[in-house]
């Protein structure tokens, strides 16, 4: 709704107890966000509160965005809507990744750590002309301290049902070495189905140590309700979430395992056996599920005995997914939600190559993943419908394993191989 008369007179009452340079910004500020809930209610077909034929939408709350600007940092509230998103044309979504890219490259270059790719950004942005290092350590600080907040803030809100936990590697000079570095990415679905970014940071992913604390920080921050943990199989990893979520079940990565399998079969064999081993997760419930695992490890035991071993002394972690409705089976077996993410993170900083160190990583990647976190809050499609969260409280875990020959619709893999 536009500002009124006695809307203006009491921002003037309140401009004249301030500086100059406040009172910029407040104009700034204030001016931004009658654009932003002018332009919310033209996307509406109505104001707030408005009885309209023309409404195609109703408002539901707002959502915090800082945004840097010459006159300071302007709180902005951005509508959310009951259906679909909104997203103000004034603000540009990957501002905050641009910004991040230029402080790495050109913390990099003041500092010397100059390679030809941060020599090519430099010329490329149109900064080899000069910039101050107090410019690109106040750029540094903003985003810094943005990535901060975000890394900070409260998860007790609402609950986390299923949490997945990857790493992706970087390059960065740490002690004037160049080392492999791990930005380790955790994401959880809420309870009413939305995705969520809830931490990151760089660190040695070989050390059980590190992922602990790691985990024990998301803890502290409030994280809860946590029933499954999706991840792979790495020894240090495990350790850390079997100390932190005790109580919890542990999924291990469907396809990280099917490419361990596949590295111990000769490259004749491959699509067979990996053929023969997805039939396994194509079953409609858990007792079919269990079942065609019992024919498949049958099966390799007389052509491949070192898979169908694999798959033994696997089963209960590649199976945990069973346990849990089976709407969302495919959305909690494998790691690919995450997979994506350091996709996006890689394409990013590849393009840097050599970070100057791994506080520059962190606030690249960070700014990465804090502008995904933003998208998926704004979008209308949810992870997993609230619907099917609905059931996990009431789904019952408890699984029997009946005799293969007793089923309907397992898969006889000897026949499958013939087919």
């Amino acid at each position: 709704m536009a500002l009124d008369q006695s809307a203006l007179l009491e921002l003037l009452s309140e401009l004249k107890l301030t500086n100059v340079t406040d009172r910029i910004r407040t104009v700034t500020e204030t001016l931004y966000q009658e654009l932003i809930n002018a332009e919310a209610t033209a996307h509406i077909g109505a104001a707030p509160f408005e009885r309209s034929d023309d409404r195609t939408n109703q408002r539901n709350g707002t959502r915090p965005r800082v945004l840097t600007t010459t006159a300071g940092d302007l709180n902005l509230k951005i509508p959310k809507l009951r259906q679909g998103s909104f997203f103000p044309a004034l603000l540009e979504r990957r501002r905050r990744v641009d910004q991040a890219l230029f402080a790495v490259v050109m913390e990099a270059y003041l500092h010397g750590v100059s390679t030809r790719k941060v020599d090519d950004l430099v010329k490329a942005l149109g900064a080899d002309t000069g910039i101050s290092k107090s410019e690109v350590s106040r750029i540094c600080a903003d985003l810094d301290g943005e990535v901060a907040t975000f890394r900070d803030r409260d998860l007790g809100v609402t609950g986390y049902p299923y949490v997945f936990l990857d790493a992706t590697y970087c390059k960065a000079r740490v002690n004037h070495r160049v080392i492999s570095q791990a930005m380790v990415v955790a994401i959880g679905v809420a309870a009413d189905g939305r995705r969520e970014v809830l931490g990151f940071d760089v660190g040695d992913s070989e050390n059980e140590i590190f992922w602990t604390e790691f985990l024990r920080s998301l803890k502290a921050r409030g994280l809860d309700g946590v029933k499954l943990v999706i991840s792979d199989a790495h020894s240090e990893l495990k350790k850390a979430i079997s100390t932190v979520f005790q109580g919890a079940a542990w999924q291990r990565c469907r396809v990280h395992f099917m490419r361990n399998v596949l590295s111990i079969v000769p490259r004749a064999s491959q699509d067979m056996v990996a053929a023969v081993i997805r039939t396994i997760f194509a079953q409609p419930d858990a007792t079919h599920v269990q079942a065609q695992f019992d024919e498949v490890t049958r099966m390799l035991e007389r052509s491949h005995p070192k898979v169908a071993t694999m798959l033994h002394d696997a089963r209960a972690d590649i199976l945990a997914f069973c346990g849990f409705p089976p709407k969302h089976w495919r959305q909690v077996w494998s790691t690919n939600p995450l997979e994506r993410l350091n996709k996006e993170i890689k394409r990013r900083t590849d393009v840097v190559g050599v970070f100057p160190n791994p506080a520059a990583l962190l606030r690249l990647a960070g700014a990465v993943l804090v502008e995904q976190h933003d998208e998926w809050e704004a979008g209308a499609r949810r992870h997993l419908s609230e619907d099917s969260m609905r059931q996990l409280d009431a789904f019952n875990a408890a699984l029997t394993l009946p005799d293969a020959s007793a089923l309907t619709g397992v898969i006889p893999v000897p026949e499958l191989i013939a087919a």
